[in-house]
């Protein structure tokens, strides 16, 4: 490997620079004084993982830096803010090694768990986002099972075959000659064209990777210069100088690298916009029990060769609806204003409006085939000898067991690579993206959960009882999430559940469905020991200590309460009744310096009264009270009883369920 010189460096930047100047270039990290940006910022300081999901969501720079050369992953590296580290990274934030931020964000990381993180995510990885789909879309060009390709293309050596809804969303010639003829199968190209210059067009129109070396000389029957020369007259007649650009930068390596980025987002913004123009906008809306006698013409202008369809959820509210007949219509045209969508019975609406109850409704998406490929499921269907798998006259309709708003979203994941999922249906998400097998969307859903999930409940302070904040409707049913997460083996969803319940524990722990859930954890280890633990409750008490910020091995407050209690040994303790599972304050940390568990679940305390009207206001008089209702001596000594009242109503409920963990 050649070491360049100094002069030799100083050329590449001087020459990097200039092309970053004349706008050939673009910076890695460009520096943003927006406004948005420096939320993202202030947000990976303060570890708010819910304010980053949302920016993000927004489209921030997530790789800018700001006015003192930060980016958000160096900043929230740098404060320890794991979870949000690992959420930008998931996010495609830059961490190269060989790069002057790349490093810095090395350097400057807290601790070696988030080191390794960083050095877990490659380049390629971290930066190319869209190469999974990508590598799709190219890998359609040489997929012989399933066969999805409509169209065949021949060359004087060669026949390709291609797919006509990319080649109409990638190339605008395409585009207006499928519009004429959407019913050709088959394009014989001039005997003049070098199959290779067609075959590297195809690949660019498919989003692959332009080859440095076109190819030609002896035993090809064309030359290097014939081959180019085919190019540019491909790419000019296509329109898609794109291609001719990126033949003449691939000598480049890192103009080449930023045309392949710059190439993949275009084209999956064409496709994302052919997708919205043609497939939602013909998503046909029926009486879910007229969806199966739907007949959708094979030939159709927006090139669909399967239907999907999702039925609403059932409701039981009434309304006044127009009496029907039904009436089919079947078309055969290609053309018109329905694209050639024949559709079945289409009710009539009579003169006498009757009182009925609702009709449920379906929804159905026309789409292809060829993209449905992302999912495995899929994969597996249209590879197999099953009734949705065969040729017929019209298309095949293939029922999805889920809402159709949540089909819409998975749909426009696999067409497009991106989506945005509402905090309400990302459990729906997340179950549907299991059942057909798209790992990335339930990487996704589980993001939305753990981070939007963080805000749906204001956290409880540990100075605040239940009774004083007003119960405010969860948006997501923490329940749900954890056995969600348990059922698609998605372990950070435990990991989320866990920490959202130590910081709101006082509001669920006395929940009977929570001791169900304890329960079922329990019952998840088969063969379980008693002196086996509770994963679940293991993380709970863990993520306990870190709402109280008790980490005795840290913070050195066990050696802290040895001394108080040497101290205190000496004096009359003979008024001091303590059973073995009483808990011992040290006595300057307040009045009611102890609270005794009795037994049955309930607490008594020193000399105020559980019962007391003042027990449900936590501060009083400038009082620090504590959750059941004893007076503190400070905040610090609040927290301190709170974690042995709460680790205390732990133990009562493992009682109670006749567990030992």
């Amino acid at each position: 490997m050649d070491i360049l010189r100094k002069h030799q460096l100083e050329v590449s930047l001087h020459e990097e620079q200039m092309l970053i100047e004349n706008g050939r270039l673009k910076e890695d990290s460009p520096l943003d004084l927006s406004e948005s940006f420096e939320k993202l910022c202030e947000a990976c300081r303060k570890g708010d993982l819910k304010s980053c999901q949302e920016l993000l969501t927004e489209g921030v720079n997530i790789n800018a830096r700001d006015q003192f050369d930060y980016t958000p992953l160096i900043l929230a590296s740098l404060c320890g803010h794991y979870e949000v580290v690992r959420l930008l990274l998931e996010s495609s934030a830059l961490c190269e090694r060989d790069t002057f931020q790349g490093e810095r964000c090395l350097y400057n990381a807290l601790n070696d768990k988030i080191r390794n993180l960083l050095l877990s995510y490659d380049y390629s990885k971290s930066t190319d986002p869209l190469q999974p789909f990508a590598a799709h879309i190219t890998s359609l060009l040489v997929r012989d099972t399933p066969n999805t390709s409509d169209i065949l293309i021949g060359t004087a050596g060669e026949s390709f075959r291609l797919h006509k809804f990319i080649l109409s969303s990638r190339s605008p010639y395409f585009s207006k000659r499928l519009a004429v003829t959407p019913a050709t199968t088959s394009w014989k190209l001039p005997s003049m064209t070098p199959p290779q210059a067609f075959g590297i067009a195809m690949k660019y129109v498919y989003l692959g990777e332009i080859p440095a070396d076109v190819g030609g000389g002896p035993g090809t029957g064309y030359s290097e210069d014939e081959i180019l020369e085919g190019i540019d007259k491909i790419s000019e007649k296509l329109e898609i100088r794109g291609l001719w650009t990126g033949i003449l930068e691939s000598s480049d390596r890192r103009l080449a690298r930023q045309r392949r980025t710059e190439e993949m987002e275009k084209g999956r913004n064409q496709l994302e916009a052919w997708f919205r123009d043609n497939v939602l906008k013909h998503k046909v809306s029926i009486n879910t029990s007229k969806a199966d006698d739907i007949r959708w013409d094979r030939d159709n202008a927006i090139f669909a060769d399967v239907l999907l369809r999702a039925d609403e959820p059932e409701d039981g509210h009434e309304q006044e609806e127009p009496a029907a007949h039904s009436q089919v219509i079947m078309m055969s045209d290609s053309l018109g204003d329905l694209k050639g969508i024949p559709v079945g019975p289409i009710p009539q609406a009579s003169r006498s409006p009757s009182r009925a109850r609702a009709a449920r409704k379906s929804i159905l998406f026309p789409v292809h085939r060829a993209m449905l490929l992302r999912s495995d499921f899929f994969l597996a269907m249209f590879s197999s000898a099953f009734r949705e798998a065969q040729a017929s006259e019209h298309l095949q309709i293939v029922t999805i067991d889920c809402s159709p708003d949540v089909l819409e979203i998975i749909l426009t994941f696999l067409y497009t690579e991106k989506t945005e999922i509402p905090l309400e249906l990302a459990v729906d998400v997340l179950l549907a993206a299991d059942l057909l097998f798209i790992e990335r969307l339930k990487l996704k859903a589980a993001v939305v959960l753990s981070t939007l999930g963080n805000g749906s409940i204001p956290q409880k302070s540990s100075q605040h009882s239940a009774a004083d904040l007003e119960p405010e409707e969860e948006v997501i049913n923490i329940y749900d999430v954890v056995r969600a997460g348990w059922f698609t083996r998605v372990p950070r969803l435990e990991e989320f559940a866990a920490r959202y319940f130590a910081y709101r524990l006082e509001s669920y722990i006395e929940e009977p469905e929570f001791a169900d859930l304890i329960q079922e954890s329990a019952s998840r280890i088969q063969g379980r020991q008693e002196t086996d633990s509770i994963e679940l409750l293991d993380e709970i008490r863990y993520y306990l200590s870190e709402r109280f910020r008790l980490r005795f091995e840290d913070a050195g407050l066990e050696e802290m309460m040895d001394e108080e209690a040497a101290i205190s040994g000496g004096r009359d303790t003979t008024d001091n009744d303590d059973g073995p599972d009483a808990v011992k304050i040290p006595e300057h940390w307040g009045s009611g310096a102890k609270s005794e568990n009795v037994g049955d679940g309930s607490w008594e305390t020193g000399t105020i009264s559980p019962h007391s009207a003042d027990q449900e206001r936590p501060m009083l008089h400038g009082k620090v009270r504590t959750l059941d209702g004893e007076v503190a001596g400070d905040e610090f000594a609040g927290d301190a009883i709170n974690y042995q009242i709460l680790l205390g109503k732990i133990d009562t409920l493992l009682a109670k369920l006749k567990l030992d963990a």
